[in-house]
C-alpha cells in the first residue's frame, strides 16, 4: 500500500456478502478511484482513472455482476 493510501476515507461496498466474506472497499483518489480487500487493508490496492473505473461499473451491470 502506498503512503497517501492510509489517509484515504474507505467506504464498503453496498454490493458486499451479508456474512462479510465478499467484501471490497472504495476510495477516492484525486486521479481516481482505489479498491482494495476489506478483509486484507494492507495488501494490493487496485488504482482505476476515471474512465476505466466507469467501464468497470458499468460491465458490472444494474446487479454488481452477482449472477442472478
Amino acid at each position: 500500500m502506498r503512503p497517501e493510501e492510509t489517509t484515504l476515507s474507505w467506504q464498503k461496498s453496498s454490493r458486499s456478502g451479508g456474512e462479510g466474506g465478499n467484501c471490497v472497499e472504495v476510495a477516492r483518489l484525486a486521479s481516481g478511484v482505489a479498491v482494495r480487500d476489506s478483509k486484507d487493508t494492507e495488501g494490493p490496492v487496485l488504482r482505476f482513472v476515471p474512465t476505466a473505473w466507469v467501464a468497470f461499473v458499468t460491465a458490472l451491470g444494474p446487479d454488481g455482476g452477482v449472477p442472478g
